[in-house]
C-alpha cells in the first residue's frame, strides 16, 4: 500500500495503490481503506482545528479551477450562484445514520477557501443511560462512505468540488435541542441570549436541567433561568 501514516495532515494526497475496484478509490487519515465510485474520487485529511472532535474524516472531492466558493460556471461560461438544500441533505444523512446505528446531531454548510459540508454524528444512549457511548472510527467511516455516494447519486451538493467531513460533536459540542439541557445537566456550558437577563446576554455556568421550556443555569452559586426560545447559541465547555 502507498499509505504512510506519518504526516500530521493529508491534503489532496493521491490514493494510488489502495485495494479498490478499478478506477475508484479513497483514502483517509485513520489508515482504513474502502472503495467508492470514481465520480466521487478524493482524498482525506486530518482537521486538527476541531476541538475535541474525533474521529474526523474529510473527503476532498476533485474540483476544476472554474468552480470556487459556492459559485459555479455553467456551460455558457456565466457565473451562477449555487443553492443548497440542507433539509434534503439532512434527510439523506438520517437515512444513513439509521442503518449505521448512530444519530445525526447537526449538519453545516460553510463556504470559505473550500466548500465544506460538515456532519456531526453521535451514538444514542442505551436504555437506562442518559448519554451515549460516543462514536467510533468505524461509525464515521460507514457514514462517510454511504452518505458520499448518496450525495453524488442524488446530486444534493451541486456546483463542483466540496469537502465532506463526518465527525463526533466534540467535547465542546453545541447544545441544539431542549433535551440537550437535561441530557448534559451538571456540565459547564456557555450560553448566549437574544434578550438580556439581569442586564446580561452571556453566561457561563453549570447546566441544571430544564422544565416547562425554561432552562436552569447555575452561575457562581446563583441560579439563572431563561426560556429556551431566548437562547441564541450555546455549547459545552471542555474541562480537564
Amino acid at each position: 500500500s502507498a499509505f504512510e501514516p506519518a504526516s500530521p495532515a493529508w491534503r489532496n494526497r493521491p490514493s494510488a495503490g489502495l485495494d479498490a475496484v478499478p478506477g475508484s478509490s479513497r483514502q483517509f487519515s485513520a489508515g482504513l481503506r474502502f472503495a467508492v465510485p470514481a465520480s466521487i474520487l478524493g482524498s482525506f485529511e486530518v482537521d486538527e482545528s476541531s476541538s475535541g472532535r474525533e474521529p474526523t474524516f474529510l473527503l476532498a472531492a476533485k474540483v476544476s479551477a472554474s468552480r470556487f466558493l459556492g459559485i459555479a460556471r455553467d456551460a455558457g461560461a456565466k457565473w451562477v450562484l449555487v443553492s443548497m438544500d440542507l433539509a434534503k441533505i439532512r434527510e439523506a444523512a438520517e437515512r444513513v445514520a439509521g442503518s449505521v446505528g448512530v444519530e445525526i446531531v447537526d449538519v453545516e454548510w460553510k463556504v470559505g477557501k473550500q466548500r465544506l459540508l460538515r456532519v456531526y454524528v453521535d451514538r444514542p444512549p442505551s436504555p437506562g443511560q442518559r448519554i451515549g457511548s460516543g462514536v467510533s472510527h468505524s461509525d464515521c467511516e460507514a457514514v462517510s462512505e454511504q452518505l458520499s455516494v448518496i450525495l453524488d447519486v442524488e446530486d444534493l451538493v451541486p456546483g463542483g468540488g466540496y469537502v465532506l467531513e463526518v465527525s463526533s460533536p466534540g467535547l465542546d459540542r453545541k447544545l441544539l435541542k431542549l433535551s440537550d439541557y437535561d441530557k448534559f445537566s451538571g456540565r459547564l456550558a456557555r450560553v448566549w441570549l437574544n434578550e438580556p437577563v439581569g442586564n446580561a446576554k452571556y453566561f457561563e455556568g453549570r447546566l441544571a436541567g430544564c422544565a416547562g421550556g425554561v432552562v436552569q443555569l447555575s452561575v457562581r452559586d446563583r441560579m439563572i433561568s431563561f426560556p429556551y426560545e431566548n437562547i441564541r447559541k450555546a455549547n459545552l465547555v471542555v474541562e480537564f
